[in-house]
């Protein structure tokens, strides 16, 4: 018998113990609607006309920290590593229930469980999400008509738009989140309602926003949906300050104005699966540039001096106000910040490079390359690689790559005088040179006790004797430098 869906073991026995004992059990929501589009649910939630001590009841190991009648009940025969079936190990049981009264614009006044399952859906925000699957009799339960708005891409709210966003006003930015995830159109009448209804994301918690702006910008297709949130007039209360690159047109440059450009720098993000912090960047990185632009005379064309570091500053301001965790906010700022990097390849030293990697760190370097790729393609440039680009990323992999120097080995200038008695002077630095081809050759011997030994026997050996073998060492470390150097810039096809 082919079924309709393909839910997992751990998931439908919680099902069939909830319907041996007598009550009705339907997976709903998110997980009914990937499974209809061939997608993965990301988590599973089941309804039923249990309360919750009864739902408590049934399982071994469960957990009840809400006011809405939802049990997380919990398979122990999951690890809490597993990351692979991580989904699985919590399945959200909740009470078919009724809600009354959203003063908040947020939470019910108050709840109700009932013994439908058509009252449940009633509730719920859009037809795509109030579709309800019984696993033991592979029957859907779609009063609302969603498995047809599914065919047909759409959301749809449930009933009344305005009703639905007035009891919790977080919808409109879902709405639009979820064209970005899902590449749905939003319903007309739907659409009026988010209009009408944006105003009330004012009274929705800055974290909650925050949750969903992110879910946004980690879709697939974050540049229409935050066009989309701006024709909706919902921007505005995520991040005006994008609405301000607008009509500002830039100099000669770039095709694109600054909102736009911006757009086209998040997507290229996007299309290239890079994660959450580099898409923030790419979409902030030129934040400040509204405010520092200035017509210049003199260049006949618009100047924005020090919109990089103002923009870091901006960047952390708008990212402090949506509560992100402390280091997402510094990371940001600081791709920001620092996005503006080099101009001239052929003026480029080794030592600049190094300062920009202690100013960015070596952990976000190359999430700076990343940034500057996207600030390129926001600029309407090719997509290929361009040879300044491959040349900073090639001078990047040379600043920090491991110096090959005596300073690698297990034993330094101090401790060679120790063991072998010898004073200050050129033939310490002889004997380090002549060790350190030594360990070229058997990294192995690249111990404390051998060099150590190793050393005394050089330390016998006469001036000149000692000094071939040091020179041939130091000449040693200078191919081997110079070798890495060209495996890199091979690496990078540059000069």
């Amino acid at each position: 018998m082919v079924r309709l869906f393909d839910v997992p073991r751990e998931v439908a026995q919680v099902a069939y113990v909830l319907e041996a004992a007598g009550f009705e059990a339907f997976l709903v929501g998110g997980c009914v609607r990937n499974l209809m589009i061939g997608a993965t649910p990301k988590d599973w939630d089941i309804t039923t006309d249990a309360t919750p001590n009864e739902i408590i009841a049934l399982f071994p190991k469960t957990f009840y920290e809400n006011e809405y009648g939802t049990v997380g009940v919990v398979n122990e025969e999951i690890p809490v590593d597993d990351v692979a079936r991580a989904s699985l190990r919590v399945v959200e049981v909740t009470p078919f229930r009724k809600e009354g009264g959203y003063s908040d614009f947020r939470r019910p006044d108050k709840v109700e469980f009932v013994t439908k399952l058509e009252e449940d859906l009633e509730r719920r925000d859009f037809t795509m999400n109030a579709i309800a699957y019984s696993i033991s009799l592979d029957e859907i339960a779609d009063p609302y008509g969603g498995s047809e708005d599914i065919d047909r891409e759409l959301i749809r709210a449930v009933g009344r738009p305005e009703e639905r966003f007035g009891e919790d006003a977080l919808r409109v930015l879902r709405a639009i989140r979820l064209s970005a995830e899902l590449g749905f159109a939003i319903e007309e009448a739907t659409m009026d309602g988010i209009r009408v209804s944006a105003a009330l994301l004012a009274h929705i918690a800055q974290e909650r926003i925050r949750d969903e702006f992110s879910k946004l910008l980690l879709s697939k297709r974050p540049m229409e949906g935050i066009v989309l949130a701006h024709r909706l007039g919902v921007l505005k209360y995520i991040v005006p300050e994008l609405e301000e690159g607008i009509g500002c047109e830039q100099n000669g440059d770039h095709i694109y104005e600054v909102w736009e450009h911006n757009l086209r720098a998040l997507q290229h993000a996007a299309d290239r699966e890079w994660p959450l912090h580099v898409r923030m960047a790419a979409v902030l990185h030129d934040v400040s540039k509204p405010e520092t632009r200035q017509w210049s005379d003199e260049k006949n064309d618009w100047t924005f001096y020090g919109h990089d570091v103002v923009g870091g500053k901006r960047a952390k301001r708008i990212l402090e106000r949506l509560r992100y965790p402390k280091q997402f906010i510094e990371e940001v700022s600081t791709l920001v910040r620092y996005h503006l990097f080099f101009s001239d390849i052929d003026k480029i030293t080794l030592s600049a490079v190094r300062r920009l990697v202690a100013n960015v760190g070596p952990e976000l370097v190359w999430d700076l390359m990343n940034v500057r790729a996207c600030d390129r393609i926001g600029m309407g440039r090719p997509k290929e690689t361009p040879y300044r680009l491959r040349k900073y990323q090639s001078m990047i992999e040379e600043a920090m790559r491991a110096p090959v120097s005596v300073g690698m080995l297990k034993i330094d200038g101090a401790g060679v005088m120790e063991v072998t008695g010898e004073k200050p002077g050129p033939r310490i630095g002889w004997i380090l040179h002549a060790l350190f081809e030594e360990v070229l050759d058997v990294p192995e011997n690249n111990t404390k006790e051998f060099l150590e030994g190793r050393a005394e026997e050089l330390a016998a050996m006469p001036d000149e004797d000692l000094r071939k073998l040091g020179e041939a060492g130091r000449e040693r470390k200078e191919g081997e430098e110079e070798k890495e150097v060209k495996a890199i810039r091979a690496k990078y096809g540059v000069k």
